[in-house]
C-alpha cells in the first residue's frame, strides 16, 4: 500500500468553490484501478491549505494508471486551476503505526 500526500494551496477566496469541485472530482479518482480511499482535510490555521491523502495499491496505480487515464484530464480540468502554487505530490510507505490503548 502506498500513501499519496499533497498539500494543496487554494487561491484565497475560492475555498468553497474548490470543495464543491473536489466533491465532483472524487468519483473520478475513486473509479481508478488500485484506488484505496482518500481524505481531504482543511488546515485550521491556514484555511486555504488542504491536505490530500490517497491510498493506492501501488505507486504505478497512481502515476501510470490514474495520471494516464482519460479521467485524469477531467480531474485536471475540475481542480488544477485552484492551486497557487501547484502542489508537490509525494508517495509514502508505512513503517510504523500506533493506536490508542484498548482499540
Amino acid at each position: 500500500m502506498v500513501l499519496e500526500h499533497a498539500l494543496l494551496s487554494v487561491v484565497p477566496g475560492r475555498e468553497a468553490e474548490f470543495e464543491e469541485a473536489f466533491a465532483q472530482a472524487r468519483s473520478i479518482i475513486a473509479s481508478t484501478e488500485g484506488f484505496g480511499g482518500l481524505t481531504l482535510s482543511r488546515c485550521v490555521e491556514r484555511p486555504g491549505t488542504y491536505l490530500l491523502l490517497v491510498t493506492w495499491r501501488s505507486l504505478e496505480d497512481h502515476t501510470v494508471g490514474f495520471r494516464g487515464s482519460p479521467g485524469y484530464q477531467e480531474w485536471r480540468r475540475l481542480l488544477h486551476h485552484f492551486y497557487d502554487p501547484f502542489p508537490v505530490v509525494e508517495h509514502y510507505e508505512q513503517v510504523l503505526a500506533a493506536t490508542p490503548p484498548g482499540r
